[in-house]
C-alpha cells in the first residue's frame, strides 16, 4: 500500500473507530463485537507505524496518555464559569420560582437535570477538533488539563460537524471504578479516596496522563460556554440535543417542567432513587429553558438568576461507636471496622463503617464509646468523619491495634512504606477464604453461584482448603450444604467445569499475587503464554517487559518460588484447569524488520513523537520494550537529555540509535 492509499485508509479507519467508540462509550450500545474493533484498531496502528506523519491528533490511538507534565498552565475562560445559587428545601424552590415568574412572566419552562458530583470542565473545539480542556478553577481562571482530558473516552476528539464551540460539563468517576480504585489502593497500603468526586478530581490533576487514562473517568456535557443563539439555538433543552448530535455525551435523565409542582416531583423522585444510578449525584439543577427569558433575568455577581441547584440533605449523621472489629484481607492487610448503633444514612441503615487503618484512627483520635459523625463516602462506603471529643464522658477507650493476627494469632508486621499492618502467615484461614472468594469472582475465574457464603461454608466444613479443591467438589458434597438444592448444585458444578477452560490471564489474576492486577496478568500471559514458562522467569526477564515494574516482578518471582505454589499448579493441571494463554498473541517473524524479536529500551526526550507513541509502534512491529538496560538489551533509542541508561548501554556495547534513525526504520 502506497502513501496515498494509506492516507485514505487511515481516514476511513479513524471515522469507523470514532463511530464505534461513540456507540460503545457514549450511547452504551456496542455496534460491533470487541474483536472487530480490535482488528480495525490494530490495522490503524500498523498504518500509523508505516507512516508516522498520518498520526492525527484526533486518532483513536492517541488516548493512552503521554509524557508527564511538570505543571499545569493557566487558562482564562472567555465566559466565566459561574457557580449556581443553592436551594435546600421546598420553600427555597418556590421562592426561586416566584422570583423567575415576577421577572419573566408566567409562561416559564424549566429544565431539571441531575447535579453530577464531579469536576466541572471547559472543552474547546476549533474546526470540530478538540484543542483545549480546562478546569473551572475560580470561575475566571482554570488549569489546562488537555492531555488528561484526551484520555477520557467519552470526550470526542473530533466532532461530527466542523464547528468552533466551547462546551461545559462534569467529569466524574463511576461508582464501580471508584470501588475498584480504592480496593487497589487498600491492597498497596495507600490512602483511600473519600468519595468518587475526590477520586475524579485527583485523577484529572495527575501530571502523568497515563494515570488519568487508567482511572476510567466519564463525562456529561450540560451546556455551552457562549451565546446559544450564535448556533441558532433558542432553548437550553434544544442546546443539549444539539451538542448530543455533535457527538457529546449528555444525561438522558432530565425533564422539561412546566410548573414548580413538576419540578418538586422530579426532585422527590430522584431523592428516592438516586442510589440506583451508576454514578453519584448531589442534587438537582433547575434552569429556565428559554434563552430570551434567561437574558431578561440576568446575573448576580456570582451566579445566574435563571438557575439554581437543589442540594440533597447532608448525609452526615451522629451515632455511637460501640466497638472496633478487625478483618483480614486476602493479602494479609488487617483493616479496622467501626461497629455503630444502627443509624439511617442516605436511605439505608448503617451499622458498620470503614476506619481504613490504625494511623487514621490515631490522627482523628477515635475512641470506643465516642459520639461520631457518620457519612456515606459518595453514597457508597460508610465512613467515620470525626469524633465529637466535647461530648466525651471520660469512659471512652482508646483503640490499640493488636500485635497478632485476629484470625490465626501470627505476628503482624508493617512492611516499609505501607500504612497497613499485615499477617504474613500463608496458612491464615481469613486470607485463605478471602483468596478463594477473589479466585471465583467475576473478573477472575467467574464461577457463578460460588458466592461468599458458599465459600465460607465449604471452607468451614473442610471441603476446600485451596483453589484446586474447588475442582474436586462433588454433587453429594454440595447437597449437604445449607440451602443447596439439586438444581443449584448442578448449575454450580457446570459453572466450575466451564471455568477450567478460561485463558491464563483469568487464572493468573485469580491467584491474587500482590501487585498483579487484571492488566498485569494479561501482559504476562500474552508474553509468556503459559504458567510453566512464567514460573521459570527471572526478575530481569520480567522487568524487560514493557509496563512490568520491579515490584510486580519481585512479587511474581517470590510467589512462584515456593514449593507450595508449584505443588498447587500441579494440582490445578491434574484437575484439567487450563494453564495457558488462549487469547490472540501478536507475533512478528524475526528478520522481517529492524525491531522484531529485539529487546529495546527508550530513553530521553523525543521531538517528533512521544515515547509512548514510539513504544506502541515498536511493539506493533514485534519489538519488546524494557524499562532498563541489561546484557540482554539489543537496542537503545536515545532522545535528548539521555542519561544513565545511555551510559550503561555504551558500557555494555549495546547498539544505540537516535530519533532520526528510529523514524527512518519505522518508515521502511
Amino acid at each position: 500500500m502506497d502513501r496515498i492509499e494509506a492516507e485514505q485508509r487511515v481516514i476511513e479507519l479513524n471515522d469507523q473507530l470514532r463511530g464505534y467508540g461513540h456507540a460503545y462509550y457514549v450511547l452504551d450500545k456496542p455496534a460491533v463485537p470487541d474483536a472487530v474493533y480490535d482488528q480495525l484498531m490494530n490495522e490503524l496502528i500498523g498504518l500509523e507505524t508505516m507512516y508516522p506523519d498520518l498520526i492525527f491528533p484526533d486518532s483513536p490511538t492517541q488516548r493512552v496518555g503521554g509524557t508527564p507534565l511538570s505543571n499545569f498552565d493557566k487558562v482564562t475562560h472567555d465566559q466565566p464559569m459561574l457557580s449556581l445559587s443553592n436551594a435546600f428545601n421546598e420553600e427555597d424552590i418556590r421562592d426561586f420560582d416566584r422570583r423567575v415568574r415576577s421577572a419573566a412572566g408566567d409562561e416559564v419552562e424549566y429544565v431539571c437535570e441531575l447535579k453530577i458530583d464531579g469536576l466541572a470542565v471547559s472543552l474547546t473545539y476549533e474546526d470540530g477538533k478538540f484543542v483545549r480542556g480546562a478546569t473551572r478553577g475560580d470561575g475566571r481562571i482554570g488549569e489546562d488539563i488537555t492531555v488528561n482530558l484526551r484520555t477520557v473516552r467519552t470526550i470526542p476528539l473530533k466532532l461530527k460537524k466542523p464547528v468552533a464551540i466551547e462546551v461545559r460539563g462534569e467529569v466524574f468517576m463511576p461508582k464501580k471504578s471508584f470501588l475498584q480504585l480504592n480496593e487497589e489502593r487498600a491492597e498497596k497500603g495507600e490512602e483511600l479516596f473519600a468519595n468518587p468526586r475526590n477520586a475524579a478530581a485527583g485523577s484529572l490533576r495527575q501530571l502523568d496522563s497515563k494515570i488519568t487514562a487508567s482511572r476510567n473517568l466519564d463525562v456529561f456535557i450540560y451546556g455551552i460556554g457562549g451565546d446559544g443563539e450564535a448556533y441558532g439555538l433558542r432553548e437550553h433543552e434544544e442546546t443539549l440535543q444539539y451538542v448530543a448530535d455533535l457527538g457529546f455525551k449528555t444525561s438522558n435523565e432530565r425533564q422539561v417542567c412546566h410548573s414548580v409542582e413538576e419540578v418538586l416531583a422530579f426532585i422527590e423522585k430522584w431523592t428516592e432513587i438516586r442510589s440506583e444510578l451508576s454514578y453519584e449525584i448531589d442534587g438537582i439543577v433547575i434552569k429556565v429553558n428559554r434563552y430570551l427569558q434567561q437574558q431578561e433575568l440576568g446575573f448576580t455577581a456570582k451566579s445566574p438568576k435563571w438557575a439554581t441547584a437543589y442540594k440533597f440533605p447532608a448525609e452526615e449523621v451522629l451515632s455511637t461507636l460501640r466497638d472496633i472489629e478487625l478483618s483480614v484481607g486476602r493479602t494479609g492487610a488487617v483493616t479496622p471496622t467501626a461497629i455503630l448503633d444502627p443509624v439511617l444514612v442516605a436511605g439505608s441503615t448503617v451499622q458498620r463503617a470503614s476506619l481504613h487503618n490504625e494511623d487514621l484512627i490515631r490522627e482523628k483520635d477515635i475512641r470506643i464509646g465516642d459520639q461520631v459523625i457518620v457519612r456515606k463516602a459518595g453514597d457508597v462506603i460508610p465512613e467515620i468523619v470525626a469524633s465529637l471529643k466535647e461530648l466525651r464522658s471520660g469512659e471512652e477507650v482508646p483503640f490499640e491495634m493488636p500485635e497478632n493476627c485476629p484470625a490465626c494469632d501470627a505476628e503482624l508486621v508493617r512492611i516499609e512504606g505501607e500504612v497497613a499492618l499485615r499477617c504474613v502467615n500463608p496458612k491464615c484461614p481469613a486470607q485463605i477464604t478471602e483468596g478463594l472468594i477473589h479466585f471465583v469472582s467475576r473478573n477472575a475465574m467467574n464461577i457463578e453461584g460460588l458466592g461468599v457464603k458458599v465459600i465460607e461454608q465449604l471452607y468451614r466444613e473442610g471441603l476446600i482448603a485451596d483453589i484446586s479443591d474447588i475442582y474436586r467438589l462433588t454433587k453429594e458434597q454440595l447437597l449437604n450444604l445449607e440451602r443447596m438444592g439439586e438444581k443449584s448444585a448442578s448449575n454450580l458444578l457446570a459453572a466450575i467445569d466451564a471455568s477450567r477452560s478460561n485463558s491464563m490471564e483469568r487464572l493468573l489474576f485469580g491467584l491474587g499475587i500482590r501487585h498483579v492486577g487484571e492488566k498485569g496478568a494479561r501482559i504476562l500471559s500474552e508474553h509468556f503464554g503459559s504458567i510453566e514458562k512464567l514460573m521459570e522467569a527471572s526478575v530481569e526477564e520480567l522487568t524487560d517487559i514493557h509496563e512490568i515494574g520491579d515490584k510486580m516482578a519481585d512479587s511474581v518471582v517470590t510467589y512462584f518460588s515456593t514449593e507450595e505454589v508449584r505443588a498447587l499448579m500441579e494440582r490445578l493441571a491434574s484437575a484439567n484447569v487450563n494453564l495457558t494463554y488462549t487469547g490472540k498473541r501478536v507475533r512478528v517473524e524475526a528478520g522481517t524488520n529492524a525491531f522484531a524479536g529485539k529487546k529495546i529500551v527508550l530513553t530521553g526526550k523525543l521531538e517528533k513523537m512521544t515515547r509512548n507513541e514510539a513504544g506502541a509502534k515498536i511493539e506493533a512491529l514485534g519489538g519488546q520494550l524494557s524499562g532498563s538496560v541489561s546484557k540482554k538489551t539489543d537496542l537503545l533509542i536515545a532522545g535528548e537529555e539521555a542519561g544513565s541508561k545511555l551510559a550503561k548501554a555504551m558500557e555494555l556495547k549495546v547498539d544505540v540509535w537516535d530519533e532520526e534513525r528510529l523514524i527512518e526504520e519505522l518508515n521502511k
